[in-house]
């Protein structure tokens, strides 16, 4: 027998006899088995009772587990009663299968199966398994949640019904039956698409062949409810295009607004505007008021310029407290009119918690597509002639200027030039002489930047500092001269000519955190004693801050750096002012001095600085002198010193220490000969 059998002895119920398969299924030889009670080999309750019967309850056929040497095995065995000659001994036949491979296999499916299950449950698809002719094989719950299908029906297991269900709640019905027949004309087929259903749900249907060895053998289908990505796409694609404050469009919106207004303009050779409005003061609001106030204010003016619009005009909302306005069509008239209309309902009164303030705007106009057909062209013209409505005192609108926007670009290549300037080593200092209106000895030297360019040639301090300025890189500059001045002055100092040297400061340069520092620190590298020199400030430095501005100059002061206020009388002179600040020296601007002595109206002016100076115990030192009679007038009213042609142009460092040592002097009374003025143009830092 192929199987495993040995006989048993009813009498004793011991083993009589065994096969080789049943030596090789236990892992005992044949001889060893004999002997062997029949219950320890096989001793399940079905045995014992079948044992306890004599076997008279027939053909016992069960599946069990037998213990082996190499382990338990999964078998199915089978006992019964062997027929014999009456009056012989009784035996049975016990025979067993092995099947642990089976019982392996079987386990490991269901186990599949309970994973497959779970897998499908846990799935947030929908999934369903149909076979070739359509019919429902399987599906998860998630599949009937997304089709809404009541639970009799899947019950019930009408395949048809199913279908006609799905079929019923499609918004496409036609369409959808058209892509099941596709499907079923090409069995081997994949397709994705998706269904809008009549509860407003999007869902996404993909469906893959069952291949078995390479043949359909039916259909998977999935089915993903898209409604809240969806949802949230459109969402996200609402808050991409408009502004989350006042829900008007944002720039990205702007964009198309505007190629849309190009692509019309140009297709029917009509023109339109862009405005920018750009409100006045604003961020008074947000400081004085708070953050959430400015936001009511923004959402105010939004709505109130959008009722002041035509049904086709685009407003957005650029960002901060700046809008654009896109007038389609518009000429230069209707522009206008649109932005007098604005700036009309912006100035309305406003009030948040009972206190009432009025807003008014900046409007630049720039005309498309003549000025420019791309949204950065037409925000930097209209931004440029807002710029200048504000400069010119806001709450007004101005049309783009072609020509002002070609200064800016000069502008801006200047500024660039400059940075190549200072990296290359192109700029350089002259020293103008100071000198005593007593004696007529050269007691100081300003320090004036010089540049010239390869490509522009002599570049005037009055055309490129007020452009870096502008742009911030006058700090930059400062440093630098400030730096060389120092250097040039430490080494006059070696060489016996203790001489101060004035160096201009910029507002800007002045109000770096770290201004005082680097006056200390260019000190302390050139080994200059630091009352050789004396820093140049203007009047508006002094102003603008003034507390902040008193403890620099006392920081400054501490160091022993003497100070002066050049072009006095050109800005915001106050006694009050001058009489708490270290200053040592006034300068009087060149304007006052060039109409002396005989202009009654400049005498009096210099008269009076003069006489400040003396009761604030102040120097005074007077600029642009060239001429006898003008240094004569200074002398007869108490001037301490003066610059000018008179004496000398600004010259170059070598120029200006061989006049140290070799002369001309300056003449000390009236009368004495002079060298005239040489006739070049007179150059010096402008701020």
């Amino acid at each position: 027998m192929p199987q495993a059998a040995w006989v048993v002895a009813m009498a004793d119920r011991r083993v009589v006899a065994a096969n080789a398969a049943a030596a090789a299924l236990l892992g005992r030889s044949a001889q060893a088995l004999q002997g062997d009670a029949a219950d320890a080999l096989l001793s399940s309750p079905e045995d014992r009772l079948w044992w306890d019967s004599e076997g008279s309850i027939g053909l016992l056929h069960t599946d069990t587990v037998v213990a082996t040497a190499a382990g338990a095995r999964y078998v199915s065995r089978s006992l019964s009663l062997i027929d014999v000659p009456p009056g012989e001994p009784a035996h049975a036949l016990v025979v067993v299968a092995d099947r642990s491979a089976e019982h392996r296999a079987e386990s490991e499916r269901e186990a599949a199966l309970a994973e497959l299950q779970a897998t499908l449950e846990a799935t947030a698809d929908g999934i369903l398994v149909t076979d070739p002719q359509g019919r429902l094989s399987a599906c998860n719950r998630r599949f009937a949640e997304i089709w809404g299908l009541p639970r009799e029906l899947l019950q019930h297991e009408d395949d048809a019904a199913v279908h006609a269900w799905m079929a019923r709640s499609v918004g496409d019905p036609t369409g959808y039956q058209l892509r099941l027949n596709a499907l079923r004309e090409t069995p081997q087929a994949s397709s994705s698409d998706r269904l809008e259903l009549l509860t407003g749900q999007v869902v996404e249907r993909v469906s893959r062949p069952l291949l078995v060895r390479g043949r359909a053998q039916g259909r998977v289908w999935s089915f993903r409810d898209l409604t809240a990505s969806v949802e949230a796409e459109a969402r996200i694609e609402q808050l991409s295009r408009n502004d989350t404050l006042t829900g008007l469009p944002n720039r990205s919106a702007l964009v198309d607004h505007v190629n849309e207004a190009t692509a019309t303009a140009r297709r029917e050779g009509r023109s339109y505007a862009f405005l920018l409005v750009d409100l006045d003061r604003f961020r008074q609001i947000n400081d004085s008021l708070g953050h959430e106030v400015g936001d009511q204010v923004l959402q105010t003016v939004a709505h109130r310029i959008q009722a002041c619009l035509r049904a086709d005009d685009v407003l957005a909302r650029l960002g901060g407290d700046q809008f654009a306005v896109l007038v389609n069509p518009a000429d230069a008239a209707a522009a206008e009119a649109t932005a007098k209309r604005i700036l009309n309902v912006v100035a309305h009164p406003c009030s948040v918690e009972g206190a009432p303030f009025t807003l008014t705007c900046s409007i630049g106009i720039a005309m498309a597509p003549s000025q420019g057909s791309r949204i950065d062209d037409l925000v930097r013209h209209a931004e440029a002639a807002m710029r200048t409505v504000k400069s010119a005192g806001r709450a007004h609108y101005r049309m783009h200027q072609a020509r002002a926007e070609g200064d800016r670009r000069n502008d801006m290549q200047l500024d660039h030039a400059m940075r190549q300037a200072l990296v290359s080593g192109r700029f350089r200092l002259h020293y103008q002489p100071q000198v005593s209106l007593a004696d007529g000895r050269v007691v100081g030297a300003e320090a004036l930047l010089r540049w010239r360019d390869p490509e522009m040639g002599d570049v005037s301090p009055a055309h490129f500092i007020p452009v870096a300025e502008d742009s911030g890189f006058i700090v930059h500059i400062g440093e630098w001269v400030l730096a060389q001045a120092v250097r040039q002055a430490a080494l006059w100092h070696q060489r016996g000519h203790a001489l101060p040297i004035a160096v201009n400061v910029s507002a800007l340069q002045f109000k770096q955190p770290h201004f005082v520092d680097r006056v200390g620190s260019v000190l302390d590298i050139s080994g200059l004693p630091p009352h050789l020199l004396e820093l140049e400030l203007t009047e508006s430095i002094l102003v603008h801050d003034a507390d902040e501005s008193l403890h620099r100059l006392h920081a400054l002061a501490r160091l022993g750096v003497k100070m002066s206020i050049d072009d006095f009388g050109t800005g915001y002179s106050s006694l009050s002012y001058l009489k708490r600040f270290p200053i040592g020296k006034l300068k009087i601007d060149r304007s006052f001095i060039k109409g002396l002595p005989g202009d009654d109206s400049d005498a009096g002016i210099v008269r009076a600085v003069l006489q400040m100076a003396r009761a604030l115990g102040m120097k005074c030192i007077a600029e642009g002198v060239e001429t006898e009679p003008q240094r004569h007038f200074l002398q007869e009213e108490g001037c301490d010193e003066f610059q000018g042609w008179l004496y000398a142009p600004a010259l170059d460092s070598l120029s200006f220490e061989q006049r140290l040592v070799h002369g001309p002097a300056a003449p000390a009374a009236a009368g004495a000969a002079v060298p005239a003025p040489a006739p070049a143009r007179r150059i010096r830092l402008v701020r």
